[in-house]
């Protein structure tokens, strides 16, 4: 069997950011803000089964300090903007099939971050997600690849492969992966892409949309304690 030898980890330059995903319950959001989590992040996507309206994302966000992400698909640019603005949305993450003039445009609509979610097998799908969305948005979130599902499979792509293109995005871009993330497994990932963000859902989850807050908390440890160790 081939041994595999991660990346040296070496000296921090700016921290590793932290986004809890699929919230659902009020009381989920407060814990989130509460382990001292950088993003929450409500699904916006009515094929989802943690799907909540803007509305409601907005609703589960409101009075605290933790910047919210409301995650949506295939809509329009008005049908986004409007997401953005009755949500009160600090970032807008797109996991559909929109193209970078509907990024570039949505970034332009209002105060908030645009990251576009790839779905990704291996170091082509991110190149090609470069040379489209590099210019366009403010992050690239890096999620599993599925024939069906937009996204939230809850299991990993290939960091090691997709590692040897850490180095071709721009310092400027926000890099996030996504995808099977747990407290087992988020310090590993982070060895190998050295990313700005990490986004966990079900890694932290009792059942779809209902959170564990030990292993929120044990989460965030995990990555600051990762996110020590790694030059950016």
């Amino acid at each position: 069997m081939e041994q595999v030898v991660l990346p040296k980890m070496e000296q921090a330059v700016s921290p590793i950011q932290v986004k809890v995903c699929g919230l659902t319950q009020r009381r989920d959001a407060l814990e989130v803000e509460e382990a001292g989590a950088d993003f929450m992040g409500v699904v916006s996507v009515p094929e989802s089964p943690r799907f909540r309206t803007p509305e409601e994302a907005g609703a589960l966000a409101a009075g605290l300090k933790t910047p919210l992400a409301i995650v949506i698909a295939d809509r329009n640019l008005r049908e986004c903007v409007e997401a953005g603005r009755v949500s009160g949305a600090h970032v807008i993450q797109l996991h559909g099939q929109e193209g970078p003039e509907l990024v570039k445009h949505l970034g332009e609509e209002g105060p908030w971050e645009v990251w576009k979610a790839l779905r990704v097998r291996g170091p082509r799908d991110l190149a090609e997600g470069l040379a489209s969305y590099g210019e366009a948005a403010t992050g690239l979130l890096l999620d599993a690849w599925h024939p069906r599902k937009k996204g939230g499979t809850g299991a990993p792509f290939s960091w090691r492969e997709v590692s040897a293109l850490r180095d071709t995005v721009p310092a400027d871009l926000v890099l996030g992966i996504a995808g099977g993330l747990s407290p087992e497994n988020v310090a590993e990932a982070i060895r190998w892409l050295r990313p700005d963000l990490v986004d966990v859902s079900s890694g932290v989850e009792e059942s779809p949309g209902k959170k564990n807050h030990v292993r929120i908390r044990e989460f965030v440890q995990q990555v600051r304690g990762a996110g020590r160790g790694v030059s950016q």
